[in-house]
């Protein structure tokens, strides 16, 4: 009988398919690397060969510059590889431009590797493929009964009332800057709201890459003064979005009385929003909360549950009280980002 880890199987690099001869987001340089996604911690620069979407490719590109590899492969979802021994095809995971989970087949054997996922609508990506498999290997960043992310509208609407009661404030938000923000921006156009938006000038390329792949952002503006034009209010009552990490630098303190506001699965957690000095938290995650991992379980049905980065106790205990082995995987090197 053929054993799962005789397919794919943890080590210090990553997940490795030995049959294929290939890892799935290698945390350091590899001959042949599959990724599922553009973010740092899963998409690195100096393998050999990446294969991966065209979006992701097109992602990484930008982040890493056009030499980030010697050799791109770009893969089509659903399109059918034969990789050493290995059937392989990328099948969309919601989680942001480009992202995959990616199915690997040998000998009958079926493992699915999600990368990082969500099931609810996004509409700057391909929504979330169920597809079988006897091994599913999952994410766990909001694996707790407590994570229930609500409702998107309901969010952006809280920032549209909080703008309009306070026209004199500019609405600074924290937004991771690859597909947060993008995300961000689609969910303000659907709730209404058609002037333009301020960016911080890291979310320059990414959102006009964004717009090269499809996704209608609309009017966008940048988040600066030039040297004797203009003043702070300005942006008086105006969204500025800006990554997290800038907060932190003088480019947030040329906003006067701001209203700080973060969109992220984990302001849910009340003093996450209050050490970062949050007015206005905003729950938007672009992982699956507890409800979607468990559905998604169910879903898929597989046989055995694999687990990674993340909380991996809860989720493997209601794993195996609904009849299913699990196990969490000890990788290190994918973070929880500021989601």
């Amino acid at each position: 009988m053929i054993r799962p880890d005789q397919l794919l199987r943890e080590t210090e690099r990553g997940l490795w398919c030995e049959p294929g001869g290939f890892f799935i987001d290698p945390m350091r340089p590899a001959e042949r690397a599959l990724v599922t996604h553009g973010h740092a911690d899963h998409a690195r620069a100096g393998h050999a060969r990446v294969l991966a979407t065209p979006e992701t490719l097109a992602i990484m590109a930008a982040r890493y510059g056009e030499a980030f590899t010697p050799d791109p492969v770009p893969v089509a979802y659903g399109e059918r590889l034969k990789i050493g021994e290995v059937d392989v095809s990328f099948h969309p995971a919601g989680h942001v431009l480009g992202s995959a989970q990616i199915r690997l087949e040998w000998k009958g054997l079926v493992i699915g590797v999600s990368g990082d996922y969500k099931r609810r609508r996004d509409p700057t990506c391909a929504p979330f493929e169920v597809f079988p498999a006897h091994v599913y290997v999952t994410e766990a960043t909001f694996a707790l009964p407590v994570f229930r992310h609500p409702d998107d509208g309901d969010e952006i609407a809280k920032l549209l009332t909080s703008l309009q009661q306070n026209p004199d404030r500019t609405h600074l938000v924290g937004a991771y800057a690859l597909g947060k923000a993008q995300r961000l921006i689609c969910l303000l156009r659907e709730g209404g709201y058609d002037a333009p938006i301020h960016i911080h000038g890291a979310m320059e390329q990414l959102c006009a890459l964004y717009e090269d792949h499809g996704v209608d952002l609309g009017p966008l503006a940048k988040a600066t003064l030039k040297d004797g034009e203009g003043t702070r209010q300005d942006f008086a009552g105006k969204i500025v979005i800006g990554p997290p990490s800038s907060f932190q630098t003088a480019w947030a303190r040329r906003f006067s009385d701001p209203v700080i506001s973060f969109a992220s699965g984990w302001m849910q957690v009340r003093a996450r929003a209050r050490q970062r000095g949050v007015e206005l938290p905003l729950i938007l995650s672009d992982h699956a909360d507890w409800d979607e991992l468990t559905q998604t379980i169910r879903d898929i049905d597989p046989e055995e549950v694999w687990i990674t980065h993340g909380r991996d106790d809860a989720l493997a205990r209601w794993a195996e009280l609904e009849g299913y082995k699990a196990r969490p995987l000890s990788l290190v090197g994918y973070e929880d980002e500021d989601d």
